[in-house]
């Protein structure tokens, strides 16, 4: 047999650089992205009654008492918006961004039995999550759209300016910033399981830091600077701006927002990639 004229199709290497990212593997493999987005669904509801109709009645159970507890009991503003919308707005941005940050924390963890069976992109498994809460997401703000129709009809219609086709933008900003940060934590959790506690526990407070449940006028002044720091300041501020007409985003901390998550996004990868080699060891 004449070994030298024998072609060779397949090359199985190991990954060279931490940063090494094979865009069109990710293609390759559209089929098992899509396999992972169903099977998110279809285990997310089973033995459910109500199935995906909690879609829509979290959301608006959630809005109801954040409106009585914090609009109503605490008083706290609103920027003048009607207090549903302005806690839909929020809530909507925010769950999604979570859900981005928990696919990444929870990458290794949540799919460690299917990991060390076959040859996969890892960077697969929270990326489908993320299209999983992305369709969540256009599903919210569907049931946004028709509470901001219901208002205008009851005689409160809303301001829209051009300046909500930035809302895209804020979109996808959540999602690279999330993504990143909790590929970051990945390579902890996967040593430290208690640190899934914590992570649970430090979504809350960072919620409460952020501008969700009040508006951004609330902050005092000598603390503002210091409080846009956190980008999701900037992200749920701007994104509740442009999209209920109430304002513009803060040029200056926006782009510094996107400055960080590229960074943010950057380290997560590098994390990520470095982690994977030994996961299976550490799991």
């Amino acid at each position: 047999m004449n070994i030298k004229a024998k072609q060779f199709k397949t090359v199985i290497k190991s990954k060279t650089g931490l940063f090494e990212l094979n865009l069109k593997e990710f293609f390759q493999y559209k089929d098992l992205i899509w396999l992972f987005f169903k099977r998110n669904y279809s285990t997310r509801y089973k033995q459910t009654i109500l199935g995906p109709l909690w879609l829509l009645i979290d959301p608006m159970m959630t809005v109801i008492m954040q409106s009585v507890v914090f609009g109503g009991i605490a008083g706290l503003s609103t920027a003048g918006v009607p207090r549903i919308l302005f806690y839909m707005c929020s809530n909507t941005l925010w769950v999604f961004f979570s859900g981005c940050f928990s696919s990444g924390v929870w990458a290794f963890t949540s799919n460690s039995w299917i990991m060390g069976k076959i040859y996969f992109p890892r960077l697969v498994m929270p990326l489908s999550s993320i299209l999983t809460g992305f369709f969540d997401f256009l599903i919210r703000m569907l049931l946004f759209a028709i509470i901001i129709v219901i208002y205008s009809f009851l005689g409160q219609p809303l301001t829209f300016t051009s300046q909500i086709a930035l809302a895209p933008l804020f979109v996808l900003e959540a999602a690279l910033f999330g993504l990143g940060f909790g590929l970051i934590l990945a390579a902890l959790t996967t040593k430290y399981r208690d640190l899934h506690v914590l992570v649970g526990f430090g979504l809350h407070l960072w919620m409460y830091g952020s501008p969700v449940v009040y508006a951004l006028d609330l902050v005092p002044e000598k603390y503002l600077g210091l409080y846009l720091l956190n980008p999701m300041s900037v992200i749920i501020d701007g994104f509740r701006g442009v999209v209920l007409g109430i304002g513009e985003p803060n040029w200056h901390y926006w782009g510094m927002s996107w400055i960080v998550t590229i960074v943010v996004l950057f380290l997560g990868v590098l994390v990520f990639n470095k982690t994977e080699k030994t996961f299976m060891d550490t799991v």
